[in-house]
């Protein structure tokens, strides 16, 4: 089954607030002195700032955010925060980061070649949708390829966040890649085939809502891209109206009643339900778009905004596991005004 994993992670908190405004300093470790310009955003949202010219910034989020904070400056170490609920100030010191790659070892003749190994990336991380065909990356010349002959395994990292351009979702996308690999059963540079076994990728995102002209047909894309997602399908199964929703369960080729596979459990002093998935299960969506749901733990956590942990967890294949960088939307859809 294909994994391709967009990273998110959320932490069950006992009190959340309607409104939350979170303010810190950012500075250099040695110096001290205030660095600007630094981005400041919760992941894979469209709510982002960045510091003054005195390293100071401020940034106000509300019940539908529970991704993490990250501050992210070129050149320094990217900082996570998961507990900004828990205080209303911070003073961050940011560490430089040493340029350790070696050029010769980055363009080295690995088996294939860099517009080959492009090629791959581009189809994997963007995907393979009617939407992520109008994706364009931005910088493309920021990112680095490396193929293993002996394994059959192409993995990416980059300079600089991955600036994507999503034309139809009307997106400008920063997405700052911790690990992407493929894994291929079968290599033919000659004949440029490939066949693909699994696809991993984490790290962070930020969204930038560019839209203006069409506006109209922008929401209509965004709408199509959220119908039968697994950001859709975690927010129906949260509010358990899966049927209501166009979610049908199945189970052994024979459609089930969903609520004898999972069961769904409020969690004490919380706005997170606790969701108990026994066995693996497909999932038709409007009578036509088929997935399937494998659960790797006994139990895994969702709130009504689509989050869901642990997200390593759990496995989905068919068109859900399709999905891509191109056919994703923020968390904060539907929540804020994008």
């Amino acid at each position: 089954m294909s994994r391709a994993l967009g990273f998110i992670c959320f932490f069950i908190v006992t009190s959340l607030l309607h409104s939350q405004t979170f303010s810190g300093r950012v500075v250099d470790f040695k110096t001290k002195e205030p660095l600007m310009a630094v981005s400041i955003y919760f992941d894979n949202t469209t709510i982002g700032t960045t510091t003054d010219d005195q390293g100071v910034f401020s940034i106000d989020f509300s019940d539908a955010i529970q991704s993490n904070l990250i501050i992210s400056y070129l050149g320094y170490e990217t900082i996570i925060i998961s507990d900004y609920r828990t205080t209303s100030t911070i003073l961050v010191e940011l560490k430089e980061t040493l340029n350790q790659l070696n050029e010769v070892v980055v363009n080295a003749d690995d088996g294939l070649t860099r517009k080959q190994k492009l090629k791959l990336f581009r189809k994997e991380f963007l995907g393979f949708s009617e939407f992520s065909k109008s994706c364009k990356i931005l910088n493309e010349d920021d990112l680095i390829l490396r193929f293993n002959k002996t394994d059959n395994i192409l993995t990416v990292s980059a300079k600089r966040p991955v600036l994507v351009k999503n034309k139809s979702l009307q997106y400008e996308i920063a997405y700052d890649i911790q690990d992407f690999e493929i894994a291929f059963r079968y290599v033919d540079p000659k004949l440029d085939q490939y066949s693909t076994h699994s696809v991993l990728y984490t790290g962070t995102s930020f969204y930038k809502d560019v839209s203006n002209r069409k506006k109209r047909k922008t929401k209509k894309n965004r709408e199509k891209a959220f119908k039968g997602s697994v950001q859709h399908f975690m927010r129906s199964l949260y509010d358990k109206n899966l049927r209501k929703e166009g979610f049908d369960i199945f189970h052994k080729k024979f459609q089930v009643n969903e609520w004898e596979f999972f069961k769904i459990e409020d969690v004490k002093d919380s706005s997170f339900k606790k969701v108990t998935l026994n066995t693996k299960v497909n999932i038709l969506f409007d009578l036509k778009d088929q997935s399937v749901l494998e659960p790797r733990v006994a139990y895994f956590y969702i709130d009504a905004y689509g989050n869901y942990s642990p997200i390593t967890e759990l496995l989905f294949g068919g068109v859900m596991g399709s999905y891509r960088i191109g056919d994703l939307l923020p968390t904060n859809y539907r929540l804020e005004s994008n």
